[in-house]
């Protein structure tokens, strides 16, 4: 699951909402920073509502990637878009068309989700805006393996670089997909890659209840 996917059942509570990206805004800001599901449930009831808050949206988005990860929908898709992937990438075996099989699997998902409630990422953004970020990069430097000062901006960023909106215009993704790769260190993919998009964007729309059916809409206590 990406970004949306993960907080789209909690936009009535920000800061939990915000927890819910932090494992996956970490992987792009200060990829040498992790958070553990057994740091952050010590914090699942801390006295600071926002600390707990945060914390419980980290273990729910734990919780829910584990449960997608190994869902048989998840896994078929993942290997259906490698095995094309290879083919246009001319590369009958190696990382790339499998970690690109993954990446696109979640990113094509939250595509979906956005194509088909587009008012729900305007509401998505507010909800980001609302939150301040330094707090929630504070709560994440309570449960996270070191600390980190590269959080906060990169919350406030993430709605203004429209990030989400890329997902949805295949030459913008391309762009997008280059920044994952060069930052994983692999090779970054050629203009013809985009010819493949549509092609995966329907495979992964034809089965987007089907992704999210094994994912129950079951948040965490709030009080």
């Amino acid at each position: 699951m990406n970004y949306f996917a993960h907080a789209l059942p909690f936009l009535d509570d920000p800061y939990f909402a915000a927890g819910t990206g932090v494992p996956d805004w970490l992987s792009v800001a200060d990829r040498g920073v992790r958070v553990r599901r057994k740091h952050a449930e010590p914090l699942a009831k801390d006295p600071d509502g926002v600390t707990a808050s945060v914390a419980r949206g980290v273990i729910q988005h734990i919780r829910d990637d584990a449960r997608f990860h190994e869902s048989r929908c998840f896994v078929e898709l993942s290997i259906e878009l490698a095995g094309r992937f290879r083919e246009v990438l001319d590369e009958p075996s190696g990382y790339r068309p499998s970690f690109l099989g993954h990446l696109l699997g979640e990113v094509l998902l939250d595509a979906s989700l956005i194509a088909e409630a587009p008012a729900k990422l305007e509401e998505y953004c507010r909800v980001l805006d609302s939150v301040d970020g330094r707090q929630v990069e504070e709560a994440v430097n309570r449960m996270a393996t070191r600390p980190t000062d590269r959080l906060a901006g990169m919350i406030s960023r993430f709605c203004g670089e429209r990030i989400l909106w890329d997902y949805l215009e295949d030459v913008r993704l391309l762009g997008r997909l280059n920044q994952v790769m060069r930052r994983v260190g692999f090779a970054e993919l050629p203009d013809g890659f985009r010819d493949v998009l549509p092609e995966a964007r329907e495979q992964v729309s034809r089965r987007t209840a089907e992704l999210l059916d094994g994912i129950p809409v079951e948040a965490l206590p709030r009080t």
